[in-house]
């Protein structure tokens, strides 16, 4: 394999491949041994061979538990250009991100069931507790490794995967995240502090997410109708009933 696709696990420091075996969480863990074995990992391998729809979520994984990663483009088995990922620099491991992090997991997930529930934070709607993700208020490519602040609940919040996916997205899409790297920015985000916040992805939007669940489908099927016969998308029609609430 050629060099600028990333190095194998023989070509590795062998005290950087230790803390890259010694990651537990599944999806993270698929990553860095396809990553170890091959030099790289394509968007398209994490999606045909892997299931993983959302790329950058599995290897945001991986940053999250401390192992720089980095995109480059490369050709894909049809040919056209896909993204794909290798190890960062190994200097750069956050050493302190492994410590007791399947531990902190669990604890954390109690602190957070114990303060808000089994609720999704964005959506506000209850979920069965093992379909809620942890997920960094601020983004961990943002904020970077403080471990001072790494175990403080308020840091955190429980997200379905649907939320998490839009977040993600967002996220990925924001100056913040791709240049700034503000963590007061973050703070002041939609996607940090649902319930107060100052913009969506530094855009003036104000958002609001609705979940219709089990008999409230009936409701958001009467509402669709209703939209459909006025010859209106739900989103304005849904505001215009709001409006005239006002």
């Amino acid at each position: 394999m050629k060099k600028d696709k990333g190095k194998k696990e023989r070509d590795l420091p062998k005290d950087f491949v230790a803390k890259c075996k010694a990651i537990t969480a599944k999806r993270a863990r698929t990553v860095i041994d396809h990553v170890l074995k091959n030099g790289c990992i394509t968007s398209q391998e994490l999606k045909d061979t892997y299931g993983y729809n959302h790329p950058p979520r599995a290897i945001r994984d991986v940053k999250e538990n401390g192992i720089p990663m980095e995109m480059f483009r490369t050709t894909g088995t049809d040919g056209r250009s896909v993204g794909a990922y290798r190890f960062g620099d190994p200097a750069a491991a956050r050493v302190g991100k492994f410590s007791g992090r399947t531990i902190l997991g669990k604890e954390l997930r109690s602190a957070l069931l114990k303060r808000d529930g089994a609720k999704c934070a964005i959506y506000l709607e209850t979920f069965p507790a093992k379909q809620l993700q942890i997920d960094h208020r601020v983004p961990f490519e943002v904020s970077g490794d403080d471990p001072s602040e790494d175990q403080e609940p308020e840091n955190y919040m429980l997200i379905c995967p649907s939320a998490n996916r839009a977040k993600s997205w967002s996220c990925e899409h924001c100056e913040n995240w791709k240049a700034l790297k503000d963590p007061d920015v973050c703070k002041r985000c939609y996607w940090a502090f649902p319930a107060k916040y100052e913009h969506v992805a530094m855009r003036e939007i104000r958002r609001l997410d609705l979940m219709w669940v089990e008999k409230e489908t009936a409701d958001y099927d009467a509402v669709k109708m209703k939209a459909t016969a006025a010859g209106t998308e739900m989103p304005a029609y849904v505001k215009d009933i709001l409006r005239k609430l006002i």
